[in-house]
């Protein structure tokens, strides 16, 4: 019994009794190191969604698009999924990295730009891909037009979307099967071979019409197995629109008058009918021309002293001398005045 206790005694080897607390030491270390030993480690979710910025980010998507309630529930849906992972690693936790390549799919003016660059500030934030910055592209950037011109085209637009999203618009001409000759094969070759290969330092997101991207997809299986995200963009209703109309006025300094209101709403709806219709794209247009008619009507009138209120002010006559009122579409001829 004296044996046993003498290490704990005045007298005891004072060497020995390090040597067995370094061991002890050491010993627990190691297994504080172990991920099972870390079960009940806290982590600050919130915290983490804060310090990245997110809630920033979707605020101003809030912010700068009218509705598109399923995509923004889609982006917080990956955000979270992306906190999340993170969360796990930290604690370590083994956990694959997720597949964050995009479709886009939608008519054009419903937001898919500005919905890209609002991911990729959330990927940056949360340490996804290096930089956050965007680079779009169309085939134009991508094929060539002779043999050996497509794969310097294509890794150039690569390497300058390295460390970001590169957001290629109206994907489906890439591929033109019809065309024996066309080199868009080679380009989504070379793209496939990127995106799985740098995966953790760049996001592709594949834009377009619903329809006709569905069939890109079905014609290359390979391309459509590596995007792992699909988010359809629907188009904006008539009141969404009138709203949209305002919030671009008021940002310019303009405002319709309960005229002029009535009356847009009757232009989106008469618009919404015709051909090359672009959602929140033409209602800008429509706006620019009815400032440009709304600048004429008071410069032919520049007799008489103008108010504040008559500077800001879009009237109702602005609106209804656009050629929509007659069933056609404006801007297809450029060269044509907008206040005949």
């Amino acid at each position: 019994m004296h044996s046993s206790d003498s290490s704990s005694s005045p007298g005891a080897n004072p060497a020995h009794a390090q040597s067995q607390a370094e061991a002890q030491a050491d010993h627990g270390s190691s297994e504080a190191a172990e991920p099972h030993e870390s079960a009940d480690t806290i982590v600050d979710l919130r915290g983490a969604y804060e310090a990245a910025g997110i809630q920033e980010v979707l605020d101003q998507l809030d912010r700068e698009l009218v509705g598109l309630r399923p995509v923004k529930a889609r982006i917080r849906e990956i955000a979270a999924l992306l906190v999340v992972n993170r969360a796990r690693r930290q604690v370590g936790l083994e956990t694959a990295p997720p597949s964050l390549h995009m479709s886009f799919t939608g008519r054009p003016g419903t937001g898919k730009t500005t919905v890209a660059e609002r991911m990729s500030r959330i990927l940056h934030g949360l340490g996804y891909v290096r930089k956050g910055h965007v680079v779009t592209a169309t085939r134009d950037d991508l094929v060539g037009q002779y043999i050996g011109h497509t794969a310097p085209k294509t890794r150039e637009m690569l390497k300058k979307a390295m460390g970001g999203v590169l957001f290629i618009d109206e994907a489906y001409y890439l591929y033109r099967p019809e065309n024996e000759r066309d080199y868009g094969a080679e380009a989504i070759e070379i793209l496939l071979q990127v995106m799985e290969n740098n995966r953790d330092d760049l996001v592709v997101i594949f834009a377009g019409y619903k329809e006709r991207m569905d069939v890109f997809y079905q014609s290359n299986p390979g391309l459509s197995s590596r995007v792992a995200n699909h988010i359809d963009f629907p188009d904006y209703s008539a009141d969404e629109l009138l709203l949209i109309a305002k919030l671009i006025l008021a940002a310019e300094n303009y405002r319709f008058s309960e005229e002029a209101t009535i009356v847009f709403k009757d232009y989106i709806n008469r618009r919404m009918r015709l051909p090359f219709f672009a959602n929140a794209r033409s209602i800008r247009n429509a706006i620019d021309r009815a400032r440009m008619r709304q600048a004429n009507r008071l410069f032919n009138g520049m007799a008489s002293r103008l108010s504040k209120l008559d500077l800001m002010t879009i009237e109702a006559e602005d609106i209804t001398a656009s050629r929509v009122f007659q069933g056609q579409v404006e801007g297809l001829d450029r060269s044509e005045p907008v206040t005949n």
